[in-house]
């Protein structure tokens, strides 16, 4: 059963949220930067629960951004707002998952940005869809609608749901060693069907990754999959798509699946989308009240990071 962990860990407080994955982390100053001693801890704990929480930090974007830093090289907003889009954040290292508008008003139905997010309620992994992946995300709560309405975050454990598949497949995943393909507006347009209805996700890039990996920081295999995979190449239409279908119905069932709630603005949820996939879930506040979620990217540093894609600085985004 999930409890409180014992050391190794000596200058954090561990948690366990779920039987297999996903810890609460207590214990950390994060007003100041964190103390290398308790971020090599940090490190120790996301690798082995793949994502973390943590309550009440009084983060502030500063700050968030510093303490995401010490993970790694950044990514950054800029593709998404290349054609102009004004960016409601200071910082562009902040990636804006918020349901307002510059004016700090709530999406109307219509809106497009609110379709376009309809994206995040699938099960995915962030910035698969781009030559480098994301390794790290840093999601802090900003501003959070009226307790009990919704809007927790979902996150899967792909390295047990591996682990739990038949042997057969196992050994099918490893011997053909799978190449899928990933794509933004694949799964945007799977999640709202009508608004992206002209667009056809094969004359837009797709980013080329191994099926199955080895999660370097564990050691454990693990699925790199995502609601980004358009398609797995080798295979034919239908094959490919009943594939992916059985591998995302086997690792999303609910005993791979630990949901967090938000619970207070300051809240930090840490997560490593080589390890877990995650989904938002919907609320009553949708239309109704603000939500302000502001996310910290950090590109892989192992040797996957790039898949099989060229090194290129091109990365996907709403126009």
């Amino acid at each position: 059963m999930p409890g409180l962990v014992a050391p190794p860990f000596t200058r954090i407080a561990i948690t366990e949220l779920h039987p297999t994955f996903g810890a609460e982390i207590s214990g950390v100053d994060f007003s100041r930067p964190v103390d290398k001693d308790v971020f090599r801890e940090i490190l120790a704990a996301i690798s082995k629960y793949g994502i973390c929480v943590f309550r009440n930090t009084a983060l502030d974007d500063a700050h968030h951004v510093e303490f995401a830093a010490q993970f790694g090289e950044l990514d950054d907003v800029t593709p998404y707002i290349s054609g102009g889009r004004a960016h409601r954040l200071s910082d562009v290292r902040l990636f804006d998952v918020s349901n307002i508008d510059l004016d700090g008003m709530v999406f109307p139905l219509d809106n497009v940005r609110r379709q376009w997010n309809k994206g995040n309620g699938l099960f995915h992994v962030d910035s698969s869809f781009n030559p480098r992946r994301a390794g790290y995300s840093l999601l802090r709560a900003h501003e959070l609608p009226p307790a009990d309405l919704g809007g927790d975050t979902e996150f899967a454990d792909v390295r047990t749901a591996f682990a739990d598949l038949p042997p057969n497949l196992q050994t099918e995943l490893r011997e053909r060693d799978y190449i899928a393909a990933h794509s933004l507006w694949h799964s945007r347009k799977v999640a709202a069907p009508e608004t992206f209805i002209d667009i056809d996700p094969a004359e837009y890039p797709m980013s080329r990754h191994h099926l199955l990996q080895r999660h370097e920081a564990s050691g454990r295999e693990t699925l790199y999959i995502a609601a980004h995979i358009h398609h797995i190449e080798g295979l034919e239409e239908g094959e490919s798509k009943a594939l992916f279908e059985r591998l995302f119905r086997h690792a999303t069932q609910a005993k791979y699946v630990l949901r967090v709630r938000w619970e207070n603005a300051g809240d930090l949820v840490l997560w490593d989308n080589t390890s877990v996939m995650h989904r938002a879930v919907g609320g009553e506040f949708e239309g109704k009240y603000r939500r302000d979620m502001r996310r910290a990217t950090v590109h892989d540093g192992s040797s996957s990071a790039w898949g099989l894609n060229e090194r290129t600085e091109e990365r996907q985004g709403l126009p």
